[in-house]
C-alpha cells in the first residue's frame, strides 16, 4: 500500500485542508472590514448575519462557512503537535511550545491589534483566536509530558463537559472575573488595563485547549506505518460519526449549544438557518461536531488526490502564521485605499460608533458583491507571497531556527 504524501515531515492532506480555511478565514475578516448593509437591495440590509430577523440566505451562508475556520485550524494544531513528538523528544517539544505560546501570545496582543485597529496608541487589545492557540500551546507544553491516554481523556471531558457550565444553576457565582472570562464565559468582554487602555476576550481558551488536546490525540492515526486504507475507515467513521452528533443533539435541543433552534415565522429556510445557527464564543460542543466533523471527512476523501486545487491549498497551509499575519495587514490597507475612494477624510479616520478600528467610519464598504471580490483579491495576492516563503522556509529551516516561529 502507498504510504502516506509527506514532504519534509509534514502531511500533505492536512496543510490542503489547513490552507483551505485560511482561504476561507479570510472572507470572514473582509466582510468584518468591508461590509455595508445599507448597500445594494433593500432586503440586503442586514449587519448581523446570524440575527434571523433580519439576516438573508447569502449573508448568512458567508459567516456560516467561516466558522470551519477556527475549530479546524486549532484542531491541526494540536494534531501537528503528534506528529512533531515523533520525531523529537517530549521535554523538546515541551520548551518548544512552551516558547511557541508566549510568542503567539505577543503576536496578539501587538502584531494582530495593530493590524485590526491601525491604532498606534494600542487603547484596545485583541485577544482572540492566536491568542487563545498561544495559551493553549503553553499549556499543551505542560500536558504533553503526561501519557498519550491521560491527554484524551482531559480532552474530551472539556469538549464535551464544558456547556455544562452554560446552566445558571452549575456557573451561578462563577462568572464576572477576569479569570472567569478568559477561561470560559467571556462573550467579547471588555476590561480595563490601564488609564485609556483596555482589553477585549473574544476567545476564551478553555474550550480551544481541549480542541487541541483531542487534536493531538487525533495525530496517532497520522502515525508514520499506518495503512492507508484502515486510516481511511478510521476518517470517514469519526467524521461521520461528529456529524450525526450534532444532527441528533440539535434536534434534540436538549444540550450542547445555550441557543436553542426553533421554527422561524420568515419560512422554512430560515428555521433551517437557525438549526445552523450555532454558538462560536465560547465554542459549543455542536459546534465542534458540526465544523469538525465535516474537516475530518474532508481528510479522508483528499489524502490522495494530486491537483491544481490542492497544490494551491497547500502552499497557503504550510505557511499559516505568514499568512494570518499578511492577510490582515492587506485587508486593512485596502480599507484605507477604499476610506479615501470614497471620499472620506482627516476628520473620519479616529473610530466613531463605538468600532475600535481607524479608518473605519460609518458608511465605508461595499455589499457583499465588493465583500467576495476584496476576498479574491487578497488571497490572489497572498499566493506568490506564501509560495516564496515556503520555499524559502523549505530550504533554509534547519539553519535559521526563528523560521519555526513563522
Amino acid at each position: 500500500m502507498k504510504e502516506l504524501t509527506v514532504s519534509r515531515h509534514r502531511v500533505q492532506s492536512i496543510d490542503i485542508l489547513r490552507g483551505l480555511v485560511m482561504v476561507i478565514m479570510a472572507l470572514d475578516h473582509v466582510r468584518d472590514f468591508l461590509y455595508n448593509a445599507k448597500l445594494g437591495k433593500a432586503a440586503d440590509a442586514a449587519m448581523d448575519p446570524t440575527n434571523m430577523q433580519t439576516t438573508f440566505p447569502l449573508l448568512f451562508f458567508t459567516r456560516w462557512i467561516t466558522h470551519f475556520c477556527a475549530p479546524i485550524f486549532v484542531f491541526l494544531a494540536g494534531v501537528s503537535v503528534y506528529l512533531m513528538c515523533q520525531r523529537k523528544s517530549k521535554k523538546e517539544i515541551s520548551m518548544f511550545l512552551i516558547k511557541r505560546g508566549f510568542w503567539l501570545v505577543f503576536v496578539e496582543v501587538v502584531i494582530i491589534t495593530f493590524a485590526w485597529s491601525f491604532n498606534p496608541f494600542f487603547n484596545i487589545l485583541f485577544l482572540q483566536v492566536i491568542w487563545a492557540i498561544g495559551i493553549s500551546m503553553i499549556i499543551m507544553g505542560l500536558l504533553v509530558l503526561l501519557p498519550y491516554e491521560i491527554i484524551c481523556v482531559i480532552g474530551l471531558v472539556i469538549v464535551a463537559g464544558h456547556n455544562l457550565l452554560d446552566y445558571p444553576s452549575i456557573n451561578s457565582g462563577l462568572k464576572g472575573s477576569v479569570i472567569a472570562d478568559m477561561l470560559y464565559f467571556s462573550n467579547f468582554s471588555i476590561h480595563h488595563l490601564f488609564g485609556g487602555h483596555y482589553y477585549l476576550i473574544i476567545y476564551s481558551f478553555l474550550p480551544w485547549t481541549g480542541v487541541m488536546m483531542l487534536g493531538y490525540c487525533f495525530g496517532k492515526i497520522y502515525q508514520q506505518g499506518t495503512d492507508h486504507a484502515r486510516r481511511r475507515k478510521i476518517l470517514l467513521r469519526i467524521g461521520t460519526g461528529l456529524v450525526l452528533l450534532f444532527i441528533i443533539l440539535r434536534f434534540t435541543n436538549v444540550y450542547g449549544d445555550p441557543v436553542p433552534w426553533s421554527s422561524q415565522p420568515r419560512g422554512l429556510v430560515y428555521t433551517v438557518l437557525s438549526f445552523f445557527n450555532l454558538n462560536k464564543y465560547p465554542p459549543s460542543l455542536l459546534y465542534l461536531c458540526m465544523t469538525i466533523g465535516p474537516g475530518i471527512l474532508f481528510l479522508a476523501l483528499i489524502e490522495k488526490v494530486q491537483n491544481g486545487f490542492t497544490k494551491v491549498m497547500n502552499v497557503y497551509g504550510r505557511v499559516p502564521m505568514l499568512y494570518y499575519i499578511l492577510h490582515f495587514y492587506i485587508i486593512h490597507l485596502v480599507v484605507v485605499v477604499v476610506f479615501y475612494a470614497q471620499g472620506f477624510g482627516t476628520k473620519d479616520i479616529v473610530p466613531t460608533g463605538g468600532l475600535p478600528f481607524y479608518f473605519k467610519p460609518n458608511g465605508l464598504g461595499f455589499g457583499l458583491s465588493g465583500v467576495y471580490a476584496v476576498w479574491l483579491f487578497v488571497v490572489l495576492v497572498l499566493y506568490p507571497i506564501c509560495r516564496k516563503y515556503d520555499r524559502y522556509k523549505t530550504a533554509h529551516a534547519k539553519e535559521k531556527w526563528w523560521l519555526s516561529y513563522i
